[in-house]
């Protein structure tokens, strides 16, 4: 195991009967006590495959869901032996309990062990060095794989892994090719850079935004955030999502744009209807003709189109947040717009988890984006240029 480079990645050293805690990201979505989505599962498959290959035991450790600390039912990690044992082909014995004293004995009596759900200690939230000395205890080396909660100081992810020397810990295959892909979009990406950020709120994206006006040429945002640019530009949105204590921060990102002459592109036109759900009246209009009973769910036909020219030549784009009210299928137009775009831009494009995932899929254009994160919040802090706690953990 170690540091290749300004990749992560691993390397063979002396993994023959080595016991591996291997940390993935394996919250994928549970119904009627089954994976209903296995491409969490997929992406750790090449990392878990290849320590089994260098004749290491590995432990599995994940978080499922929003378990508070201690053990429930709803967010066991049980179902996901199943697919795991299914996809590489032998049996995963499964731990009801992430610290089970008998995990060294089960690993000889199999190659792979599945633990519980780390959530279920309170010690995993809170980064507790006794959660994270019991959870590492016996095991010989370390490996996170788990992009997704590599913003979070947690035991499992930073504890455990300051516990281990160089040589001894490393990132997965899965996070080192998190790692590259995003490091093009921030160290002297290829210009022009096109940023796509959408979603709800502006106050979980204030930080990216800043940091993106350093480096692209075009920023485009859409989703409920826009609504609060379109108000701080004086504009009437009738009753539509918006942050009032956000206004001036969109006031500052728009100013900062024209200074730095970056093109920022808003709706022009948007989508409203009376309700979000079983809409009866839905209609296309200005942005300066938003009825006062009506709200914005999606951008519209000309805004759509903008998006797609302003992607249409850029060497690089990072999309993060969708464009309107995507989980309802009448409203994801203008998402999906954004997806079949990005698919047909020749340059380096990037889809930075959540929901913009989900819809690059649904438009069939997964296979034709260059790199789609499995990690929403970590891709917009590693965005930011901030050190994201894991990768410093495997770094010292």
């Amino acid at each position: 195991l170690g540091l290749v480079g300004s990749e992560i990645c691993i390397r063979d050293r002396g993994l023959d009967g080595a016991h591996v805690l291997v940390r993935l990201d394996l919250n994928v979505p549970l119904g009627d006590g089954r994976v209903k989505d296995d491409t969490r599962v997929q992406a750790a498959l090449p990392t878990v495959q290849w320590l089994l290959d260098a004749g290491a035991r590995v432990a599995l450790c994940s978080h499922l869901g929003k378990a508070k600390g201690s053990p429930d039912p709803a967010f066991s990690l049980a179902p996901v032996g199943a697919v795991l044992a299914e996809a590489l082909g032998t049996s995963v014995p499964f731990a009801t309990d992430c610290l089970d004293g008998d995990r060294h004995q089960r690993l000889e009596d199999a190659p792979v062990l599945l633990l519980e759900n780390l959530r279920f200690h309170a010690g995993e939230k809170a980064n507790d060095p006794a959660f994270g000395a019991a959870l590492a205890a016996g095991f010989t080396h370390y490996v996170n794989d788990a992009f997704g909660t590599a913003h979070r100081a947690h035991a499992s992810v930073t504890d455990v892994a300051n516990r281990y020397g160089a040589g001894h810990k490393a990132a997965g295959r899965l996070m080192g090719r998190e790692v590259a892909a995003l490091r093009r979009a921030v160290e002297n990406p290829a210009q022009p850079f096109v940023a796509v950020v959408g979603g709800a709120k502006v106050s979980t994206k204030t930080e990216p935004l800043r940091a993106l006006l350093s480096r692209v040429r075009r920023l485009i945002i859409g989703g409920g955030m826009a609504n609060t640019f379109l108000k701080a530009k004086g504009l009437q949105i009738g009753r539509s999502l918006v942050e009032d204590d956000m206004l001036e921060t969109a006031t500052a990102v728009m100013e900062r744009a024209a200074s730095k002459g970056i093109e920022l592109l808003l709706p022009t036109d948007v989508v409203v209807a009376e309700a979000i759900q079983d809409a009866q009246d839905v209609q296309v209009v200005p942005v300066d003709a938003v009825p006062a009973d009506r709200l914005i769910v999606d951008m519209g036909p000309d805004s759509r189109r903008r998006a797609a020219e302003a992607l249409r030549d850029a060497q690089t784009v990072f999309w993060n947040g969708p464009m309107g009210v995507f989980e309802q299928p009448e409203f994801a137009a203008g998402t999906l717009a954004v997806a079949e775009a990005m698919a047909a831009c020749d340059g380096f494009t990037v889809v930075g988890g959540g929901e913009s995932v989900l819809a690059v899929k649904q438009a069939g254009v997964d296979t034709a984006i260059d790199h789609v994160s499995t990690g929403g919040g970590a891709s917009l802090k590693f965005i930011t240029g901030e050190p994201l706690p894991a990768i410093v953990a495997l770094e010292v």
